[in-house]
């Protein structure tokens, strides 16, 4: 029999996997306690799937707020729901992140809210000044200069060309004799026509902003800039494919003429200079923009990417608001009412199953007590107070204040923790924990085959 007990157990509880890693943890510390007394494995099992489905219906009964998708263009009602998820990362800057992502979400809304996708906000970091400098910019933002010298478009028309732009190659190889330098002139003179011809055919075309994944050749350079052609390149992939959903233009695979219809609008390209590295914004309108770029701002890379995590978590929180908008009251005030419910619950079920669900229950304690913990205050006091809450009316409501370590109202404070958050992390706690304790075997490591011992001078001397 394995049992992983504190290895599992997280000293943080933010977003929902720190929470399945932590009730996990603590369902198995509970079920080693049990398995000492004498039960067997498969009345833990039992006991531990019985209290599962009970918390299950439980937490659907303790709902303290819901959001319908109409509100959810709400600017105050969207940071009202992800703030939790933020602050819990980046609890001193948690209302100007708040702000942010709410902010990028809503922009990127369609008529159905649930096509929300994550992938439509974008986090692009710049090393050098403060976290208040981030801003939003409705569109894409290109952590790289454009090629030539044009910098600044309105109403432009975009192409964008998956291949590079330069003459074009044979696939063989040829050897071409010259037999004199005006050949060799010539020979020049005809590749750069060619490429002339290319590049104004483009701009006959109404295009006046070229991206391209590949290269950009000085031939192609020099007319581009002829033309008054702006010309960007792109190495990634997947900028280049999301760059193309925002303008709507069509990844093109050679050069030549570019139809209307594959063509992309954007309102604004420019280039300007953020923390002295120069970038390139594709603007677009702010009702009308598939995309969203949070352009952060940190002192180190650390801070960057710690509040980049903020942004994913809440980002993704507003994904579920737009599917079920339904909330508990966080800050450990719907872990202590799920205990002490269970508790109630086991003294009406017979059997050795019962002390299962009892312990089942006792595990939703780790969440208070960790939090309790990490702010320094005194775990056994904060549980008592919690507890005593929990037997008011309205007690539900009641979690930790982390600053006081008294019990308040998480309602009132806009403490909330999303329902099918809290639903699927016990759904996964409790698989976790019943997966683990059918292992009926222990699997020993053993060294993979090669040499034996130590051996002296070079390894490969029998080479």
């Amino acid at each position: 029999m394995i049992v992983l007990a504190s290895e599992m157990q997280e000293k943080e509880v933010g977003d929902g996997s720190n929470f399945v890693v932590c009730l996990s943890g603590e369902l198995l510390m509970q079920a080693e306690k049990l398995l000492r007394m004498g039960l067997h494995p498969s009345d833990v099992i039992a006991g531990y799937t019985l209290a599962g489905r009970k918390a299950l219906t439980i937490i659907e009964s303790l709902v303290v707020e819901s959001v319908d998708r109409q509100s959810m263009t709400d600017l105050a009602i969207a940071k009202r729901g992800i703030k939790t998820a933020i602050g819990a990362k980046q609890y001193g800057y948690a209302d100007f992140l708040t702000g942010l992502v709410a902010q990028a979400c809503i922009s990127t809304l369609t008529d159905n809210i649930r096509n929300f996708s994550v992938e439509n906000v974008r986090v692009v970091k710049i090393l050098g000044g403060a976290v208040s400098d981030s801003e939003v910019v409705p569109g894409m933002v290109i952590g790289r200069p454009c090629e030539g010298h044009i910098t600044q478009l309105t109403d432009a028309k975009v192409a964008i060309f998956t291949c590079s732009i330069a003459p074009s190659e044979t696939e063989t190889k040829g050897v071409v004799t010259l037999d004199s330098a005006q050949q060799l002139l010539d020979y020049s003179l005809a590749e750069e026509k060619d490429m002339e011809l290319m590049i104004q055919s483009i701009a006959e075309s109404g295009v006046t902003c070229v991206i391209t994944g590949g290269a950009v050749s000085d031939v192609a350079a020099h007319y581009l800039e002829k033309y008054q052609i702006m010309v960007l390149r792109i190495a990634s992939k997947f900028e280049l494919r999301r760059l193309s959903q925002m303008v709507g233009a069509r990844g093109l695979v050679s050069l030549g003429p570019v139809n209307a219809e594959h063509q992309g609008y954007c309102k604004k390209i420019y280039q300007k200079e953020v923390g002295g590295r120069p970038v390139t914004v594709f603007e677009q309108d702010k009702k009308t923009s598939p995309v969203a770029t949070v352009l952060l701002r940190a002192s180190t890379n650390n801070s960057l990417n710690d509040i980049e995590r903020a942004i994913d978590d809440g980002c993704n929180i507003f994904q579920a608001m737009c599917r079920d908008g339904r909330f508990v009251a966080g800050a450990g005030a719907v872990d202590i009412e799920l205990a002490k419910q269970l508790a109630e619950y086991g003294q009406t079920v017979t059997g050795l199953e019962q002390y299962a669900v009892k312990a089942f229950g006792k595990a939703f304690e780790a969440v208070p007590h960790i939090l309790a913990d990490n702010a320094g205050l005194n775990p056994l006091a904060v549980m008592s107070s919690l507890y005593t809450a929990h037997e008011q009316q309205n007690g539900i409501q009641f979690g930790l204040d982390v600053n006081t370590g008294a019990a308040i109202n998480v309602v009132e404070a806009g403490i909330l923790d999303l329902l099918a958050t809290k639903t699927m992390a016990i759904k996964l706690s409790t698989d976790v924990a019943t997966t683990i304790l059918r292992v009926d075997k222990i699997i020993t490591a053993k060294p993979a085959g090669g040499p034996s011992g130590k051996k002296q001078g070079h390894w490969d001397d029998d080479d």
